[in-house]
């Protein structure tokens, strides 16, 4: 038949049938089933195409390995280039700065030789120096005259763009906005661009030639991006105003590329008209001269003045370098990611002004300043934003709030690394699987959430070791972490109805690892016990019902008969168990041939009660104290109650003398082991206990009842 093929002409032919592009499966699948004689056939079809599943797949496995490494080799030319672009880029930058002083200082030299030529280069360069006569007044008519256009077009600007002397219109034009994202088209617009900032606005449906206000941007932020050429999206470029951008399309690249060189123009003039009028508020200014005063007792006042020198006469030098590239400077850091460079430029900035006057230019640099400063602070906030990737640990955190504390805003450090590391915990108890038994979840829940509780403290003992007062928001904080974990934890052992040793043993790891906080000082055992009460009362109080409910339906059935265990092994057993319950006599109870002289209720309640003490034990803190003894009371009570009432009503006297023998044990021997238990694992005695021994004797109950008081 067609299907009994050698194995490798068989493997090509069916790589080539399922390769094809006309391949289907079912018409492939109902021509195999017509055509196999039986399982045989179609057990070797399956073998040859599970061989050569295989096969495909160590390939994909060997083009993927193939890829990887070239996509490794391929990332490390790109960081060598970039690194070799970056410093291509310095060296540009370097020589750009080299020319521009040569320039300037041939230009010095010229107005030195030439004041004249001086005069008239520097009236055309800055627009701020006056002119001379019917100029200067024509040019700062036309120029006022442009702008009261400008604001009589553009609804909304008038408040926001006030008129000065020294603002004008550099060029103006309509664009089209795209989106950054998408590259679709958004609207229309119109572009104002003045000497100190660029002012867009959008134009009126109904009204032609009029505009409403949409942004206006300073040029001090505003850096502008040629966008390149890929059609159909051409002639355009992008305009950066920290922390957005927006991206314009020009009519033809010859607009384009006016806008570009004009506002890379107007960016530098404004530069140099802002450096120069600092340089010249920095030089010392003549004190004016007073007049002469005839009063003789003016010499004295002028002398006690002239021996206190006056904080106004120092001048702030602002004209160093560094400070007036302080501004951009900070940017490039931001975008840079630089957070430690940024915060040492602020220092440093600090650190020099800290003993200068406060004058005008200085109020000025700190405008600039704090603008920055309130963009690096939503940088860093964001950092710390649960929305941003919490994986790393809490020592991701540190750069971010380091930072902020270095900026004096270690409260909202403090609150905001607090947020990041309770999302953070939230999501790793959300992401624990639930499966398995409850012991083995809880033992994964303790582990995630007191690991990184513990981390967190450890971190947060770092990054604020010198800011006190945050500890007591950690410490809030730890007990909010405290009751999620809680919440989580109640769901699953309380909430699901689990047996009460599980619950004890849950409770027992969940207590061992909140010790493990006690390495760094900080102890929340009381918190989980406080927030655990509740749940463990209701469970405490459940199983109390269940052993009392168990106990009255054995007491209802009760024969008083002995117990026949049948096999040595069954009495051996039940002796080791009576033995691990305290019970070290029950040896006197026994009798020959796997007999024992006690009633099954008598004993299974001996087990039952015992066993509940145990795991009530293990759950005990002093909140639980009343609770648990109230609970063994009431138990106690419904077998004492029960075999007295049985003693009072039961008239054959060997039946009498056998529950008598009960009685002995349940007051002699019973009572006593739970006493002397109860005693250990609390470390106080139980008074409630020893009087309920003793008032057992004497209980009684109406000798012509015949009804059970229980």
């Amino acid at each position: 038949m067609a299907l009994s093929l050698g194995e490798g002409g068989g493997g090509s032919r069916l790589r080539r049938q399922l390769e094809s592009g006309g391949f289907a499966a079912g018409e492939y699948v109902k021509q195999l089933s017509q055509q196999s004689d039986g399982d045989r056939d179609l057990q070797e079809h399956r073998q040859r195409i599970q061989a050569l599943s295989e096969e495909t797949a160590q390939s994909l496995k060997r083009n993927v390995y193939q890829n990887y490494r070239q996509f490794i080799e391929t990332a490390r030319e790109i960081s060598y280039l970039e690194s070799e672009m970056y410093q291509l880029s310095h060296i540009l930058t370097e020589q750009k700065g080299i020319m521009e002083a040569v320039t300037q200082a041939l230009l010095l030299q010229a107005d030195r030789d030439d004041p004249a030529l001086g005069a008239r280069r520097a009236a055309a360069a800055d627009p701020f120096l006056p002119l001379s006569g019917k100029d200067a007044a024509a040019n700062e008519e036309g120029r006022q005259r442009t702008l009261t256009t400008l604001l009589e077009k553009v609804e909304g600007c008038r408040d926001l763009l006030p008129e000065s002397p020294g603002k004008y219109l550099v060029y103006n034009g309509d664009l089209v906005e795209y989106d950054a994202d998408h590259m679709a088209q958004i609207q229309r617009v119109h572009a104002f661009l003045m000497n100190d900032c660029l002012l867009v606005a959008t134009a009126l449906p109904n009204r032609r030639g009029a505009y409403r206000y949409d942004a206006l941007y300073p040029l001090d932020g505003l850096a502008v991006v040629n966008v390149k050429d890929n059609p159909p999206m051409k002639d355009m470029f992008k305009l950066l105003m920290f922390p957005e951008s927006r991206i314009f399309q020009a009519e033809n690249a010859k607009i384009k590329k006016e806008w570009l060189e004009v506002l890379e123009e107007t960016k530098r003039n404004r530069a140099l008209s802002e450096k120069r009028r600092l340089e010249q508020e920095a030089l010392p200014r003549p004190a004016p001269t007073p007049p002469e005063s005839t009063n003789p007792f003016d010499e004295d006042e002028d002398e006690e003045e002239e021996d206190e020198p006056s904080a106004e006469e120092e001048v702030v030098d602002l004209s160093l370098e560094w400070i007036q590239e302080l501004p951009e400077d900070l940017d490039v850091c931001i975008a840079q990611r630089d957070f430690e460079g940024a915060v040492d430029l602020l220092d440093k900035l600090n650190e020099y002004l800290a003993d200068k006057p406060v004058s005008q230019p200085v109020k000025e640099l700190r405008a600039k300043v704090d603008e920055r400063v309130r963009q690096l602070t939503d940088v860093l906030v964001f950092e710390l934003s649960p929305d941003r990737s919490l994986r790393g640990g809490p020592r991701a955190t540190r750069r971010a709030v380091s930072q902020l504390i270095r900026l004096g805003q270690s409260t909202k450090a403090c609150e905001l690394f607090l947020k990041n590391r309770a999302a953070a915990v939230q999501t790793a108890i959300r992401q624990l699987r639930i499966e398995g038994a409850t012991l083995l979840y809880i033992h994964k829940l303790c582990h995630v959430f007191f690991t990184s509780l513990l981390e967190t403290a450890r971190e947060f003992e770092t990054d604020f070791a010198g800011n006190n007062g945050c500890y007591s928001a950690f410490v809030v904080w730890a007990r909010s972490s405290m009751r999620m974990f809680v919440d989580a934890f109640s769901k699953q052992v309380f909430d699901s109805k689990e047996s009460l040793s599980t619950a004890a043993e849950c409770v027992k790891v969940a207590k061992e690892h909140c010790k493990q906080l006690s390495e760094i000082g900080l102890d929340l055992t009381f918190i989980i016990h406080a927030l655990l009460v509740k749940d463990i009362k209701g469970a405490l109080q459940s199983y109390k019902d269940i052993i009392i409910e168990a106990t009255k339906h054995r007491n209802s059935e009760e024969m008083w008969r002995k117990m026949n265990l049948m096999t040595p092994e069954a009495l051996g057993k039940l002796r080791e168990e009576m033995r691990s319950c305290g019970v070290g006599n029950f040896d006197q109870y026994t009798g020959d041939d796997c007999w024992v002289n006690l009633s099954y209720t008598v004993v299974a309640f001996t087990k039952q009660t015992m066993a509940f003490l145990e795991e009530a034990l293990k759950l005990y803190f002093p909140e639980l104290h009343m609770v648990l003894l109230e609970s063994l009371v009431e138990i106690i009570l419904v077998a004492v109650q029960h075999v007295d009432y049985s003693l009072r009503c039961e008239q054959d006297p060997e039946k009498k003398a056998f529950i008598r023998q009960n009685a002995s044990f349940l007051y002699e021997t019973v009572l006593p082991v739970v006493e002397k238990r109860f005693e250990e694992g609390v470390g106080k005695p139980a008074k409630q206990l020893q009087d309920l021994r003793n008032a057992s004797r004497l209980m009684r109950v109406n000798p012509e009842s015949t009804t059970s008081v229980v």
